[in-house]
């Protein structure tokens, strides 16, 4: 008896199936990503800092799905870009807070079209109730403790 006999198969298996729905959509994203030479972690953190403002880097690191040492040595390349600035808390010299730049906005803002064609596509195909309700799952999934 072999193993899969136990298991799902692949086309059912939680994380794989996860796996492969981002790369559904991040096929079209990265292909936007490529065209301005920015890479998928760094939208990510723009898209974060344009969102909520001055914040924290370990904020970030939670929101953008980033670990810790990976998203501080990506934000010392962004700030030498221009694309954020950091500086020490006054309160807490501990923490690091960041701040998108208006060039990093500017990224974001020449992008919008096409990102927001890339939404679209996939809400016209999926349909705009299913979108929501997988949005929907997905953060109650989120949730979930194992």
């Amino acid at each position: 008896m072999t193993v899969q006999s136990h298991t799902t198969s692949t086309s059912r298996a939680l994380p794989i199936a996860l796996l492969r729905a981002r790369e559904t959509v991040m096929a079209p994203i990265r292909d936007m990503l490529q065209g301005i030479q920015l890479t998928e972690q760094k939208w990510r953190i723009l898209r974060v800092l344009d969102e909520m403002g001055e914040v924290e880097q370990s904020t970030i690191s939670k929101e953008a799905c980033l670990l810790l040492p990976s998203l501080t040595r990506i934000l010392r390349t962004m700030e030498a870009d221009g694309h954020v600035t950091r500086r020490r808390d006054s309160q807490d010299k501990r923490r690091t807070m960041v701040t998108i730049t208006d060039s990093g906005r500017l990224i974001l803002e020449e992008n919008l079209a096409t990102s927001l064609a890339i939404y679209s596509s996939i809400e016209q195909q999926m349909g705009q109730e299913k979108l929501d309700q997988l949005l929907d799952l997905l953060e109650e999934l989120q949730a979930v403790r194992v």
